[in-house]
């Protein structure tokens, strides 16, 4: 079955990030992400993933009214909480999804700390007819 796997970060954590985290640091979470991406290649359970910009270089669209776009910077205002990265895989139970989220979740932050970030984990659907 195939799920997607949204790993979210604090906007504020985001922009702390290049001040905060030391150089290491840094490369110790990029190559936790690469080894669950090659492990996920290697097993055939990958199909998609990708880190996303920061929220600096996003953009929120949303219709007004009359149906015309009303365009912002960055996240919605009230929103703490941005889209950092995604994975879609295809494996074969809900228990292993839950295992690769509780995996990214755990991703090591300053110090080797581990991020205990939130992970939502949505299984493919079909839209209503």
């Amino acid at each position: 079955m195939k799920y997607m796997l949204l790993m979210h970060s604090n906007k504020q954590g985001w922009d702390d990030m290049p001040n905060v985290w030391s150089q290491e640091d840094l490369e110790v979470m990029v190559k936790c992400m690469h080894e669950l991406n090659q492990e996920l290649k290697e097993s055939g359970e990958l199909v998609e993933a990708r880190g996303l910009t920061g929220p600096d270089h996003m953009k929120t669209v949303q219709a007004n009214e009359d149906g015309e776009p009303i365009i912002t910077d960055g996240p919605f205002t009230e929103t703490k909480e941005v889209l950092a990265g995604y994975w879609v895989v295809d494996v074969a139970s809900e228990e292993r999804v839950l295992e690769l989220a509780l995996r990214i979740s755990r991703t090591p932050g300053p110090g080797g700390r581990p991020l205990n970030q939130a992970v939502e984990v949505h299984p493919e659907g079909v839209a209503p007819v």
